[in-house]
């Protein structure tokens, strides 16, 4: 069944009411009509199984059959701190990290980020776009949640961040020590919530890891190959996912 997201404002006792964009989409481009099957999201983790009721010119109505948790969130809220890579890489990331159950992505500024946002209009421009692909990305995966692109931090802040989290780890070129890491992400998998630290191309600079360290990131490595930024935190995720799925 289409999957559409809604607000609890379009909510009513046994109906819903689908605006904007969606109508276009459901009437033109699925072309679907009364009595069809969708299901309504609310963002929250809850799906409405519902029946489309009417389809009228500025909206379309729905009749809720039944009400249900959506099934595919992982248990553990997972947090990518993704340091900011050049091009058009930043898209790819948030669409396969969105895939693999991120709970949220904060774009993050280092030493060896090469990207700088000098224009705030031009990076609000940026963000929105980050977000409208993370819609759609799990849109296409089914999520209960759409995960939110953060606006881009420097390091000290995502640091400052993830001291609300339970648990956090870095992967690091230089690390060593497999059957720890190992360790360490299996621990990660029995928090509430973990955060993935991932470098920019070049990765992080030493003194970064020792700051990222003392305040209790755990720094592991993910092999004896380096990975490219865009294929780090997927490893980790995937990982992850794998172990957390029910």
């Amino acid at each position: 069944m289409y999957r559409f997201y809604i607000s609890e404002e379009q909510i009513q006792e046994n109906t819903i009411t689908i605006s904007g964009d969606d109508v276009n989409h459901i009437r033109n481009v699925l072309r679907l009509g009364k009595g069809e099957w969708v299901v309504a999201c609310d963002g929250n983790g809850k799906d409405y199984v519902s029946r489309i009721g009417s389809v009228e010119k500025g909206c379309i109505i729905l009749r809720i059959e039944k009400v249900q948790e959506t099934g595919t969130e992982l248990p553990v809220k997972i947090t990518l701190f993704q340091g900011v890579p050049k091009k058009d890489k930043m898209e790819l990331i948030i669409q396969k990290a969105v895939e693999l159950g991120a709970y949220e992505i904060v774009p993050v500024m280092t030493k060896r980020c090469v990207v700088k946002f000098a224009d705030e209009n031009k990076l609000w421009k940026k963000r929105e776009r980050w977000q409208a692909i993370a819609e759609a990305a799990a849109k296409q995966c089914d999520r209960g949640i759409i995960p939110e692109v953060h606006m881009p931090v420097y390091l000290e802040e995502a640091f400052d961040m993830a001291q609300s989290l339970e648990y956090n780890m870095i992967p690091y070129e230089l690390q060593e020590g497999m059957e720890r890491s190992r360790s360490i992400v299996s621990n990660a998998c029995t928090k509430a919530s973990v955060g993935i630290f991932i470098g920019p191309e070049g990765g992080f600079e030493k003194d970064e890891i020792a700051r990222a360290a003392a305040c209790g990131i755990e720094p592991i490595t993910l092999g004896k190959r380096i990975l490219r930024t865009e294929t780090a935190g997927m490893a980790l995720l995937s990982v992850m996912m794998f172990q957390l799925q029910q």
